[in-house]
């Protein structure tokens, strides 16, 4: 059972690689990173307790809140950038 779950979190994962490289926006892109690092949380804790290892929970809950915060971090670079040429117009 845990191994069909993680071929299909490797499947989801490569279609949002895919996304990821084809999206046709910014933040089509952005949220293809962001759904990919959502499912490499849950790969982690799958992966952990298929190997008998529930303490990968704890990595897999890290690298949550790091994925959240880097992701806010990438959408306020391109919010402040893009916001930049409209103030030097002026």
């Amino acid at each position: 059972m845990f191994l069909a779950a993680i071929i299909a979190i490797l499947v989801a994962m490569a279609l949002a690689l895919v996304r990821a490289l084809m999206g046709p926006t910014l933040y089509d892109r952005i949220l293809a990173v962001n759904m990919f690092g959502t499912k490499t949380v849950l790969f982690i804790a799958v992966l952990g307790f298929f190997m008998g290892r529930p303490d990968f929970l704890d990595v897999a809950l890290v690298y949550a809140l790091i994925n959240f915060i880097a992701i806010i971090a990438v959408l306020r670079f391109f919010e402040y950038k893009k916001a930049d040429p409209e103030e030097e117009v002026k």
